[in-house]
């Protein structure tokens, strides 16, 4: 069985692998010792605290294993090293919404490294899928909630 690679830009890849070390360095052993503290009051059958930590840690391992699954599937790709010509994953692209007239600037990242509210789009967003293999100049039509938009593409860049 092969992994599906998951591609991400290095910061993403950063990012994860501080999120790894504080969910077992800190998360990890904060959720084991409320567990021992909630085991020492006793009944366990009546103890919600309890139930509540064993839960919190169950969820916990879980994410561990997630986060673990992750790093292992990653595939780096360093926007820096792009082809400038045509818009890939990675991308820090400027559109215009021909519409609207707003300019908007986008980077397109990982589908865990996505943040609208910094303009970071996963590259499996319908947005991202419309620009990519585009270049400067072209335009693309993306389906939003708002109906069909026209986007031309002013400006590609790879911003490392």
């Amino acid at each position: 069985m092969t992994i599906k690679k998951i591609p991400m830009t290095p910061e993403g890849l950063r990012k994860l692998h501080e999120l790894y070390k504080r969910l077992k360095a800190v998360d990890r052993p904060t959720a084991i010792t409320a567990l021992s503290v909630a085991r020492s009051h006793g009944d366990l059958s009546e103890n919600a605290e309890y139930d509540i930590a064993k839960e919190t840690l169950s969820q916990l391992e879980k994410q561990i294993s997630d986060v673990e699954a992750k790093l292992a599937a990653a595939h780096v790709i360093d926007p820096a090293t792009m082809d400038h010509d045509k818009v890939v994953f990675g991308a820090t692209v400027t559109v215009l919404d021909v519409d609207s007239g707003d300019e908007i600037t986008y980077q397109i990242v990982g589908v865990d490294e996505a943040d609208i509210s910094a303009f970071k789009i996963s590259v499996e967003s319908p947005i991202a899928r419309a620009l990519i293999g585009k270049s400067e100049g072209d335009e693309t039509t993306v389906k939003s909630p708002k109906g069909m938009r026209i986007l031309e593409i002013l400006r590609v860049e790879y911003i490392g």
